[in-house]
């Protein structure tokens, strides 16, 4: 089979374009696009770090870590301060989303206000290998909470919307995921089964393949990989996108390789890793708000067939959670 990277997309999904200064879509001509929510800075810099070249990371780590000192330092000081150019540092805030330097420094001043009312976070997520399980679960919390708040920062309402509705159209779902990904992908399709949607998660590759080459128009597959890159996962999703389907990809890196077959990119941001806490489990808490956000706007779009649904598979499992009679 041959496979081509698709140039027309759904017009369902493409009637919801992706915003401009998101990954991969330049800010309108201007500077008419409306900046980030200075809030949402340190979480876009996380995500869009491992896309960016050593020198434009010097600068988006220098931002994000002193947005006050930064905010203070005109295009030029701060490409020495961070020992770039003024183009990387023009570069840079294009990237993060800003039309401009100007915008980013605006920006800063905001974010550092922000931070000047605010209380710094009392621990962090360095998990030793001798804590104390009480640390133990209080520097997991932050983390997770941090995780939560930053892929909710840096969601992109257009493309969760353009998802929603896909999925809310959807003929038949495919997802697929492999590893702790393969976990979220099953945690999806069972929800959308509650809801009277024909949904399928696939976790055998193989399988995966031979389903998505069956897709057609009005069918909608979703990938979820964090690295964007995972053969397994990509595979099926282009042969799907091949296929004419709609396609969806719920990932940690906007430039990897899954999104060139998608139609709907969900970008996740994802805590630190360690030695005990690895990707594949720290990427899992932005999946999960991800595909939380999908089902319930899918289930708010069809409620009137979600609903009843929702209700018919409670009453069909409930004598399964009632204590039989002679035991507690």
């Amino acid at each position: 089979m041959t496979y081509s990277v698709k140039e027309t997309f759904s017009p369902s999904v493409r009637a919801l374009p992706r915003a401009p200064g998101a990954p991969g879509v330049p800010p309108a001509p201007g500077g008419s696009v409306a900046s980030p929510d200075p809030g949402a800075l340190a979480a876009k810099v996380r995500t869009l770090a491992p896309s960016m070249t050593r020198s434009m990371q010097r600068v988006a780590e220098a931002v994000a870590g002193d947005p006050a000192g930064c905010a203070r330092l005109t295009v030029t000081a701060l490409a020495v301060h961070t020992g770039t150019s003024e183009a990387t540092v023009v570069r840079t805030a294009r990237l993060l989303g800003y039309p401009g330097y100007r915008d980013l420094r605006l920006a800063l001043a905001a974010l550092a206000a922000q931070q000047a009312t605010g209380a710094a976070p009392a621990v962090t997520a360095d998990i030793a290998v001798d804590d104390p399980l009480a640390d133990v679960v209080t520097k997991l919390a932050v983390e997770e909470q941090q995780t939560l708040a930053d892929t909710a920062a840096q969601l992109d309402m257009s493309q969760l919307e353009a998802g929603v509705a896909a999925l809310a159209a959807a003929r038949r779902i495919d997802v697929y995921g492999v590893g702790a990904s393969s976990l979220v992908g099953q945690d999806l399709a069972q929800k959308l089964l509650r809801i009277g949607l024909i949904a399928h998660a696939h976790t055998d590759p193989h399988l995966a393949v031979t389903n998505a080459v069956q897709l057609r128009a009005g069918d909608v597959a979703l990938a979820i990989t964090h690295s964007g890159s995972t053969h397994d996962v990509v595979d099926p999703l282009r042969a799907a996108f091949d296929a004419g389907a709609t396609t969806i990809a719920i990932t940690g890196r906007a430039d990897g390789t899954v999104t060139q077959y998608a139609d709907v990119v969900l970008t996740t941001a994802t805590s630190r890793e360690s030695e005990l806490r690895p990707a594949a489990m720290s990427s899992r808490t932005g999946q999960l708000l991800v595909v939380d956000c999908l089902f319930i706007g899918v289930a708010q779009r069809t409620y009137e067939a979600a609903a009843p649904a929702l209700s018919a598979s409670y009453e069909a499992l409930a004598h399964r959670h009632t204590p039989r009679a002679g035991r507690a």
